[in-house]
Formats: C-alpha cells, structure tokens, sequence
C-alpha cells in the first residue's frame, strides 16, 4: 500500500493547478500575465493531489491531469473526490485508466498468493468480474449523473470493448454534505457552497479546507470553516463575477472566517502574482501550481 512521499511523513496536499476554466495563459493573449516569465503566472485548470497516510487521491480530474500527476511526481492514484461536474474539473477523468489497470494487477497478485498459500482454488475471472481495483469516485449524485453522461463509454457493456483496459474502471460513492468519511486514513468533511445558483462542495481536511469556484458560503456552512489553520479560497478577478468570488470578496470572507493562512485559487489572467505579493494583507497569499500545504490531525483510525 503507497504511504506519504519519502520528502516528508507528513500528510500533505498540492495545488496542482490553480487557474480559471480556460487557464492560464490564455490562448491568443498578449497581456502582461499571460506572457509573464514568472512560473507562478502559469496556471493550470483546477486540482488537488492529496498526499495520505495510506496513499494518494485526487479532488478532481481537471483537463491537465495527466501532466499535473506527472509533475508532481504522483505515483498510484486510489480515489477521486470531486466538487463539482463543470468540465475544467472531471475532463481528465480518463487519466485515471492507468491507476486502476495497476490496482487489478497489484491486488490479482497479492489474491492469488494469499489463495496459494492456503491451499485453496483461485478463480481469476471471478476475481476480475468483482471490479477489484476500481477506482471509487467520490461525489454527490447530480454529480454522479453528469460524470455518467460525459463518460458514458466507462459504463457501458464491458463485452462491448475491444480489451479489458479499454475504458477506465470506475465506482461511485455517495457522499453529502456536512457528513464526514473516511478515505486513505484521512477524515473528509464535505461543506455546502454555492457557485452561482449550482450547489457544489468543498472539503475540510483536518485544519485546512478548499473552497474552490465558490461565489456564496451558506449560513449552515460557516461553521464548519472556523478554527481553520488554512483556507484556499476561490478569488477569480478583480471584479465581480456571478458565479465566483472576486478578490475583494475573497478578502472579506477571509477577514470573517479568521484563518491563520489564506490562500487564493482559480485565478483568472488580469491577476498577477507578483503584484498580488506586494498589496494582499498579512496572512493571505496567492496560490500558485505545485503550492505543497501539510496537514494535521485529524487522521482516522
């Protein structure tokens, strides 16, 4: 089973991307940003790898990750847990094809060794068929149900498909908010936002929460989001947006919820990092892809 990296025995998560749903740069975009040097200007669609004691999973599948597992040297991928079904965070839902095919392979084996050593028969296509190395998908059901539409092909009749490794095996998981579960040793708590008028979730993870295309905090929420060592937290522009918070706006709730650390995410191009160094107050930063951020307890049993 994959521990935390050898760099740290620390449970951790990085920002893989950090970038708005056409990322950064911007395709055909002259600005100042956008033909910046500055790495911390180059921003990828939304993503997290998230680093547990008992191995590695993902809060969504942006379009970029395959690249963004590759450079943040992620090894296995056991689970996904998603925010929302906009197409900047599950279009690379595919790229985790490879992670189960290994899972099967790794857990056939240990299977067929345990069955020898005691003796007893071993059915390799029974095992097969109990989806063994699926790759469980954590969502809430709207999710589930435009996941399924997108990537019909996934669950369709696997007789159907030209080889067994065609498609990816995939399985779902409810989850709803304000109800903790447990995943790779760690403690996920969903929390209720809103994006615009779509209701979607972020998580807490111990003492950090990641509250991404997030344009309202509901009243029931907010307490979930105090006491919190750090806060990533959508801030797309400088002005306002229907459906994300704003930099000011980010601020306030930055200023209310009270942090130790704040972090800004889904940045869109008319914000610099450079620039955002040099005026956001003490305590608040903005984000940037491969930005690592340790957690703490709680961890489950």
């Amino acid at each position: 089973m994959n521990r935390c990296d050898a760099e740290s025995d620390l449970p951790h998560l990085i920002l893989m991307g950090t970038g708005t749903s056409v990322g950064v740069p911007v395709v055909g975009c002259t600005c100042s940003v956008c033909t910046s040097q500055n790495s911390r200007n180059q921003r990828t669609r939304s993503g997290v790898l998230v680093r547990a004691p008992d191995g590695e999973f993902v809060i969504d599948t942006g379009p970029e990750l395959r690249l963004q597992l590759l450079q943040n040297r992620a090894s296995c991928i056991r689970a996904a847990v998603f925010t929302h079904a906009h197409a900047d965070h599950v279009m690379g839902l595919d790229d985790l094809r490879i992670f189960s095919f290994r899972l099967e392979k790794q857990l056939l084996a240990d299977a067929e060794r345990i069955a020898a050593a005691n003796g007893e028969p071993f059915d390799k296509d029974e095992f097969r068929r109990s989806g063994a190395g699926s790759i469980p998908l954590f969502c809430e059901e709207n999710v589930e149900e435009d996941i399924r539409q997108i990537f019909h092909y996934a669950f369709a009749d696997p007789t159907r498909q030209a080889h067994r490794f065609a498609v990816p095996r995939l399985t779902f998981r409810r989850i709803e908010p304000g109800h903790a579960f447990e995943l790779l040793g760690l403690q996920l708590v969903p929390i209720r936002l809103h994006h615009g008028k779509l209701p979607i979730v972020g998580y807490r993870i111990g003492d950090v929460a990641f509250c991404t295309d997030v344009s309202t905090i509901p009243a029931d929420s907010r307490e979930m989001l105090t006491g919190l060592d750090t806060l990533v937290i959508d801030a797309l522009r400088r002005k306002p947006h229907p459906t994300h918070m704003h930099l000011a706006e980010a601020l306030k709730w930055a200023e209310r919820l009270k942090p130790r650390r704040t972090i800004l995410t889904h940045m869109a191009h008319d914000l610099d990092y450079d620039s955002l160094v040099g005026e956001l107050p003490d305590g608040v930063e903005p984000g940037y892809d491969g930005l690592r951020i340790d957690l703490s307890l709680p961890i489950s049993a």
